[in-house]
């Protein structure tokens, strides 16, 4: 097996560090299982920093960092690659998967329960201690680089029978729990990110924590750290805070006209 050289390696490192709060000690966890070549799950709602965390910990630990939305339409080729024709000529291309393997990234499986079941399947043998990869269609397995790392998330709010992570997937990582941060710390973020003063960022955030409040009356997630800081950018260019609340949170939220008004009060209450 070639191993990609570092020139490639080095077109998937994160150049410039990721802004990121620690809000427990999942930077020391996170650190402790790479060096332990043990795979990391990420559980958390939509928008509360999974992505950024690994963002920072591939810049931290200065790996190369692959990215892979999972969609229910994700087949294991998607991730192993397949043979296309080029110039007349049948070639091998990898995927992204197997480009990690290969080069010690860390490869990130964004929302895996949204892929299809025979397509999990393929990283157990890379999530145990025999972190292999098969490529069937070339009869070929490949070892994985000391330096690769298996990174999944989920959101346990979209958990149904029908998309939830078998015990079999489960019982192969170690498990880091990510919730919406502390008022202050959510704060600091969105007047971080946002680019905004304390005091419209504390308003946004006190507006996320009553969103977050009537979830149970149906809505499907609260609003996001994300959502804040998109209605941040938006009053930062000059956007009337209340519209930008509006077009920013309520209206990616839900349809219900009831629930919109509902949200609409709350945003007119704040702002």
């Amino acid at each position: 097996m070639a191993d990609y050289n570092n020139f490639e390696s080095d077109k998937y490192l994160i150049k410039e560090m990721p802004y990121y709060l620690e809000t427990s000690n999942e930077i020391e966890i996170f650190e402790s299982a790479y060096k332990s070549k043990l795979p990391v799950m990420l559980k958390g709602p939509t928008g509360c920093g999974k992505t950024r965390f690994v963002e920072y910990m591939a810049y931290y630990l200065k790996k190369p960092y692959i990215f892979v939305a999972c969609h229910e339409d994700l087949f294991a080729s998607d991730l192993i690659g397949r043979f296309l024709l080029k110039n007349d000529e049948t070639v091998w291309v990898d995927g992204p998967l197997t480009k990690a393997v290969k080069m010690g990234a860390i490869c990130y499986l964004d929302e895996i329960v949204e892929a299809r079941k025979d397509t999990t399947v393929v990283i157990h043998p890379l999530t145990d201690d025999r972190r292999v990869l098969a490529i069937d269609k070339k009869s070929e397995i490949i070892e994985a680089h000391d330096d690769f790392l298996t990174v999944i998330s989920y959101n346990p709010g979209y958990q149904s029978v029908l998309k939830d992570l078998k015990q079999s997937t489960r019982q192969r990582f170690v498990a880091l729990t990510f919730d919406y941060p502390d008022f202050d710390k959510e704060t600091e973020i969105v007047a971080k990110e946002g680019e905004i003063d304390q005091d419209t960022a504390k308003s946004l955030v006190n507006l996320a924590e009553k969103i977050r409040n009537i979830k149970e009356y149906g809505l499907t997630e609260g609003a996001s750290t994300r959502l804040l800081i998109y209605a941040a950018k938006l009053i930062q260019n000059g956007i009337n805070p209340k519209n930008a609340c509006i077009n920013a949170i309520c209206l990616p939220l839900t349809d219900d006209e009831e629930l919109l008004e509902t949200l609409t009060d709350l945003v007119g209450d704040i702002f």
